[in-house]
């Protein structure tokens, strides 16, 4: 991976992308600023990137709830999406340069369509043969990740006493999709945990086999999502509000040529996309222009559409299915089962737990496991598309580096509790506390703490 610089120019691009991810983390820390309103899109165009949108690190403002007295924290399972790449697709890259050197060709570019040609043509050099990677961002991402998760729960990777106090450390399992970007998450991970925790012993995986529970969704199971009429009428809404005409002109002074050679629609599709992943990578000035080829009125409505799409083939769209979601199923599975297979090392001495069960995958099993979980931050049931981001957004459950970190607490002989963070922040889920099941003078938790016994039933009949 290499840094896209020019030496004799300051890295505008990135002071203000600096600015960008510092206003995104206040706004996602904020519990009172759960609902998106077109104000804050259009202030933070940044967030209209959908699932590029960098990973947003909590600041001093993201506060986490005490554990009840006496409790420490011993394990963490945990999934993670890779960190930021590059746009997925080499095409892209080559089909945006080439449909504009062809229009200059036959002088239909405007004197902008020039500028925006040319810096099409940068990118494509710098990154369609990345196409898909993980920038240098994307490890950093990783790598702040591990460093705070060993901050915040120093405990779970700590010495531990064995039978007649013998002592040792627990180890580290990590699992990684077959995809070379997930693989690098991973490294970046494990090698800042090495550094914070050298004697932490780490098994670190990857291969076909464990894609059953690191990603098994496939386009094909939702691919007639978007022909269901009640959602088809709906979405259609929103893609009303999308509009190529400033596009057009902005880049092309002879609508004939336009009429009769390009695809505007799929041109504008394409342009979006890549801009938004630009955000992602380390670049130098020479490429700002397209980072204003659309207004913010225009990056808000192609976001909404964008946002719907998402929800309906991955979300709980109630105008659309459960087939989504449910491909997370396998990985839910290995969560709790995984859990389970710790507290009962511990409970038979035989020192062979983990501290924490690390999963490196996709943005496609992170948010159906997040939906499936019904976790706070993506639980949402919207039937009116025009009002689903002021309740459901995609930058906030899938950015770059998304994660979600499943903690269990113990104290003596006392229930096992469990927190959940999301992208390192507190969230909650209707999980019930079965009260049945509580000892004498024993009182349920209060939330964002759970009794694990409580989890591990509601969880597993999900995931049957």
């Amino acid at each position: 991976m290499s840094v896209f610089f020019t030496k004799s120019k300051k890295n505008l691009f990135s002071i203000t992308a600096c600015a960008a991810i510092f206003a995104a983390s206040t706004l996602l820390a904020n519990k009172a600023s759960a609902q998106t309103t077109d104000s804050i899109m259009l202030a933070n165009p940044e967030y209209t990137a959908s699932g590029y949108l960098p990973y947003q690190e909590p600041d001093k403002s993201v506060k986490y709830t005490k554990a009840p007295a006496g409790y420490k924290p011993f394990y963490i399972s945990h999934y993670g999406r890779h960190g930021s790449r590059y746009h997925y697709s080499a095409d892209d890259y080559k089909y945006i340069y080439e449909t504009l050197a062809k229009a200059d060709t036959a002088k239909a570019l405007s004197m902008t369509g020039k500028y925006v040609m040319a810096a099409s043509k940068l990118l494509m050099e710098m990154a369609a043969p990345k196409a898909g990677d993980l920038t240098i961002l994307g490890a950093k991402q990783h790598e702040g990740i591990a460093r705070r998760m060993v901050k915040n729960f120093p405990e779970v990777f700590a010495e531990r006493k064995g039978n007649k106090n013998t002592k040792y450390y627990p180890h580290v399992d990590a699992y990684a999709s077959t995809s070379g970007r997930c693989i690098l998450s991973m490294s970046a991970f494990l090698g800042e945990l090495r550094a914070q925790k050298p004697k932490v012993e780490i098994h670190q995986e990857t291969g076909k086999s464990l894609m059953a529970f690191i990603n098994t969704f496939n386009f094909d199971i939702t691919k007639d999502y978007g022909n269901i009429p009640e959602f088809k009428a709906e979405n259609d809404k929103l893609w009303q509000n999308v509009s190529t005409k400033n596009f057009q002109q902005t880049l092309f002074t002879d609508s004939a040529y336009v009429a009769a050679n390009i695809d505007i629609t799929n041109l504008y599709n394409k342009t979006f996309e890549v801009v938004g992943s630009i955000q992602g990578m380390e670049v130098d000035n020479n490429l700002t222009i397209l980072e204003r080829l659309f207004t913010k009125e225009e990056k808000l409505n192609r976001w909404k559409a964008q946002n719907a799409w998402w929800y309906s083939v991955l979300g709980t769209c109630p105008l659309t299915g459960d087939d989504g979601i449910n491909t997370a199923k396998p990985v839910l599975k290995h969560i709790i089962d995984s859990a389970q297979a710790t507290i009962n090392h511990i409970a038979d001495g035989t020192m062979a737990e983990a501290a924490a069960t690390l999963r490196f995958g996709h943005d496609t099993a992170i948010l159906p496991l997040a939906g499936l979980m019904q976790l706070s931050i993506a639980n949402a049931k919207v039937t009116d598309m025009t009002k689903l981001h002021e309740q459901w957004a995609d930058f906030k459950i899938i950015p770059m580096a998304a994660n979600l970190q499943m903690v269990l607490y113990k104290n003596g002989s006392k229930p096992i509790l469990v927190k959940f963070l999301y992208n390192e922040r507190e969230v909650t889920a209707p999980i019930p506390c079965d009260e049945t099941k509580l000892a004498k003078k024993e009182k349920c938790p209060t939330a964002p703490y759970y009794r694990w016994d409580d989890v591990r039933d509601f969880y597993t009949k999900i995931a049957q």
